[in-house]
């Protein structure tokens, strides 16, 4: 069917895609609506109160935590880089690994280690990012508060997506990674 022509069955006339509004492309859209109560709240946000000390005060489901030890706890990070993105921080409000102490730094260690076996077990992924950003200059998006990643990674999951178009395409939503989580944990 070419435009202008009339459907059977009283059905509108076909529009082609370049008499839409906007200027049509080759690129497919990813809408992520939930992003944007992180777009407009902006960096200070962040600041204002410690998400990582207002975590544990919450219920594990509101506060998509994992896990809870005596010195530190694991969560989801609410912007992950990619599905079972878990953070593992500790209670106290330090800004630095140096300011933890020997106690923390065990169960922030003995937590990362059983984090890895949970997600291979829950999301069969084949690797992992492990890592702390300290500091903003070296790209910490909450710098007053340690916390460490823990982002599990496929053979499959790497694309163009994040380094052209600045976008992750997540398959599962938070609340669902969460309960497999804790439930495997």
């Amino acid at each position: 069917m070419t435009d202008g022509d009339a459907t059977a069955g009283g059905i509108p006339d076909l529009v082609a895609a370049s008499e839409l509004p906007g200027v049509p492309d080759e690129f497919q859209r990813l809408w992520t609506p939930h992003r944007m109560a992180y777009i407009q709240a902006g960096a200070d946000a962040m600041r204002a109160a410690c998400p990582f000390c207002a975590a544990p005060e919450r219920s594990d489901e509101q506060g998509l935590i994992v896990h809870r030890g005596e010195h530190a706890y694991a969560l989801l990070n609410l912007f992950p880089y990619n599905s079972g993105h878990l953070l593992v921080c500790p209670y106290r409000h330090i800004a630095t690994y140096d300011q933890a102490t020997d106690e923390e730094v065990a169960e922030i260690g003995a937590i990362t280690q059983h984090a890895m076996a949970v997600l291979r077990g829950v999301s069969k992924c084949d690797g992992f990012n492990i890592g702390m950003n300290q500091g903003r200059v070296a790209g910490a998006g909450v710098d007053e508060h340690l916390h460490q990643h823990i982002v599990p990674r496929w053979e499959t999951d790497a694309n163009f997506f994040p380094i052209i178009a600045r976008t992750k395409a997540l398959p599962q939503l938070l609340g669902e990674v969460r309960q497999a989580v804790a439930d495997a944990w």
